[in-house]
């Protein structure tokens, strides 16, 4: 198993946000984690990443306990692509990109011909190895986001934690990034994602989360997880699953929206 956890609790003080999750993800899944504001997806996200410490429970990524792992060694297992991100300096990509070695070589360090040729194959392995020298402030939201993964990539950690990652991207870019997340999966790494899209868990995940008042509501494929009454209790909607194409995809559709047609 890549990630498991078991009998994970965390509270910010009185308030018991995170409730007896258990969750074994294995070896090149993508998993999107669904549910509603404020029912403990991001702090599921900073347990998974060592950012909460005062857990209770355990969180085991690729066999090591992360209460075990210096800051370093959790880089190595895992890396991390914010919800959004807003860049300071007008760095060119492959800097961008490079700034990832740190976890390898330490802060301050200049880079080696070896930390260079992993972040080209990273631009390259995520498609975007043409905007290796253009300025990151000056190339759109999509391909941004595409660069903070082909980062996580040549981290070389084999556990990616996204947040949320096409939540202000455009309809093209949000189909390009998460074709692209499906890949890296499909070539063997672990993915966890959170979204608000069922319709996107249906087209890309593996497997679904389901997150409600801090609990798993539901985990298991899409089309096992991800139903008309699920929608309905988590986000308070009434909704109908259809099925397409001999049920290759399904997509929920806000029946009160039907009827007003």
């Amino acid at each position: 198993m890549s990630v498991s956890i078991h009998d994970l609790d965390f509270s910010y003080g009185s308030h018991h946000v995170l409730k007896g999750i258990n969750v074994d993800v294995a070896d090149g899944t993508l998993v999107n984690v669904l549910g509603p504001n404020g029912t403990g997806k991001s702090t599921l996200f900073r347990c998974i990443l060592g950012l909460n410490k005062n857990y209770r429970g355990t969180i085991i990524v690729n066999g090591k306990d992360i209460r075990a792992l210096s800051i370093r060694e959790r880089a190595k297992e895992m890396a991390y692509i914010p919800q959004s991100h807003k860049p300071v300096y007008d760095y060119a990509v492959l800097d961008v990109v490079l700034m990832s070695a740190g976890a390898s070589a330490g802060m301050l360090f200049s880079p080696k011909q070896v930390h260079v040729d992993r972040a080209y194959g990273a631009l390259e392995r995520v498609g975007i190895g043409h905007l290796a020298d253009r300025p990151y402030t000056q190339i759109s939201g999509g391909e941004q986001q595409l660069v903070l993964i082909a980062r996580a990539l040549a981290q070389n950690a084999s556990t990616i934690i996204m947040d949320e990652p096409t939540s202000a991207l455009d309809y093209g870019n949000t189909v390009r990034v998460l074709s692209r997340v499906r890949q890296l999966a499909e070539e063997g790494l672990t993915v966890i994602q959170s979204t608000h899209q069922p319709d996107q868990a249906f087209l890309y995940a593996d497997k679904t989360l389901v997150l409600h008042e801090g609990e798993v509501l539901a985990y298991g494929t899409p089309k096992e997880t991800i139903t008309a009454g699920l929608i309905s209790k988590i986000y308070g909607v009434d909704v109908e699953v259809n099925s397409l194409y001999d049920d290759k995809v399904r997509v929920c559709v806000p029946t009160n929206e039907i009827e007003h047609k």
